[in-house]
């Protein structure tokens, strides 16, 4: 590249293309892992309860996963079994974690199970009569199946190995995976990230209106970063701005609002233009499903504004009449994660969330206290203790499934998080 003549990139603009280009980063980051691990296209991989190691884990579900190709000459057939009184579904999404589909039943009431056929749209692939038809954007996917464990586990894994998938017809090519730059979560690459922009950006299109712009100035720093002393620009731009406007969007989830020391994002799973939103999310709680699914809040503050810390007592109070089942329509949970890595705090008790499934105990007023506690504090219900070994700094993730009220029209903040003295 001739640096002489073409004009310097703005120091924002390579912040922005950075903080764009590592949201894809992390699906490729996270489809290595998972094909080094055993997965096959189009094959369900049915994990143990609390068997997934990625950011921010769902520990209230059973989870199964796969990588889905479909294209004009085939498609895959789901197979969902009868669920009652129990929440799931199984999520499709895009290179980029965008949400494509949802099955379940609550999009399809009047076929709430029974079989579909996931079919890239346009495709002209015969299916059979009773099987609904699901047309997604693009010829690969992630699928996130997603079962409530509830009360009786067993019964959950039970239902989870009943789903089944099966590729009707043969893909004319498998893509090769993109072996882009491989990263610790807590340690995200810098001007390297550039060096793979070409070959993530080829395998995923951005689907998304509104990107064009920042993908277009990924490609221009790609090329501008092969001069070394530009390289050594966008380095220093990134450790100086890129990084810190980083860390400032994952504080927010993008451009999230927080009440009460609670932070409550502003879009999840379909983030329209919103590249902010989608990096911080994938890189904090890779494949987030969408606002009408689950609703978290993040909580890393106390009521005092001082970062959690895993040595100190806290407590959560929720009053009688505001208790966190009233605004989740299936189930509700709580867990705590380390600020650095992202996972679940370490405890001898392997206790990692609580639940309304949980051994709970309310005041005589109604009231329910959580506790979140190195040792379970003195006359406390062993059931609304989380233990939080490890002289960690961490964050307190909330989850509403089937979001209802003031969560689902963004009016309602869990109450202040209290430190105990």
């Amino acid at each position: 590249m001739n640096t002489e003549t073409a004009p310097a990139i703005g120091e924002q603009e390579i912040s922005d293309s950075y903080i764009y280009l590592l949201g894809r980063l992390a699906i490729t980051r996270q489809q290595q892992l998972d094909f080094q691990s055993g997965f096959k296209w189009n094959e369900l991989v049915h994990q143990t309860p609390g068997g997934v190691d990625w950011p921010n884990p769902n520990l209230d579900v059973a989870y199964s996963e796969a990588w889905v190709a479909v294209d004009e000459n085939c498609y895959l057939l789901v197979t969902v079994p009868k669920i009652e009184g129990r929440y799931f579904t199984v999520q499709f999404m895009n290179g980029w974690g965008e949400t494509l589909a949802n099955i379940n039943a609550r999009i399809f009431s009047d076929k709430p199970h029974g079989q579909f056929a996931v079919c890239y749209a346009g495709s002209n692939v015969s299916i059979p009569d009773g099987v609904q038809r699901i047309d997604v954007p693009v010829k690969y996917s992630r699928v996130l199946l997603r079962v409530e464990l509830g009360a009786n586990w067993d019964d959950a894994v039970e239902l989870q190995k009943q789903f089944k998938f099966e590729a009707i017809g043969t893909p004319k090519q498998l893509p090769e995976i993109p072996k882009t730059v491989m990263f610790d979560i807590e340690k995200p690459p810098t001007v390297e990230a550039f060096d793979f922009a070409r070959l993530a950006l080829d395998t995923e299109a951005d689907i998304n209106p509104g990107m064009e712009t920042v993908a277009a100035n990924a490609r221009t720093i790609a090329e501008a970063v092969k001069d070394p002393a530009e390289r050594a620009r966008v380095e220093k731009i990134i450790r100086d701005r890129g990084l810190k406007d980083y860390a400032k969007g994952a504080h927010f989830l993008g451009h999230g609002t927080m009440k009460n020391h609670w932070v409550r994002p502003k879009i999840c799973g379909k983030y329209e233009d919103d590249w902010l939103a989608r990096t911080c999310i994938s890189m904090g709680g890779i494949w987030a499903n969408t606002l009408h699914e689950v609703l978290y809040y993040k909580g890393r503050e106390d009521s005092n504004g001082e970062v959690l810390n895993s040595d100190n007592h806290y407590t959560l109070t929720f009053p009688k009449n505001d208790l966190p089942s009233k605004y989740a329509k299936y189930f509700w949970s709580a867990i705590a994660v380390d600020a650095k890595h992202m996972r679940v705090l370490p405890n001898p008790q392997n206790r990692f969330l609580l639940n309304n499934q949980s051994d709970l105990v309310y005041g005589k007023d109604g009231s329910l206290t959580l506790h979140f506690a190195p040792e379970k504090p003195a006359d406390v219900n062993d059931g609304n203790w989380l233990p939080t070994l490890g002289g960690l700094i961490y964050s307190i993730t909330f989850r509403f499934y089937g979001p209802r009220g003031g969560v689902a029209d963004g009016s309602y903040y869990p109450p202040a998080i209290q430190k105990v003295n």
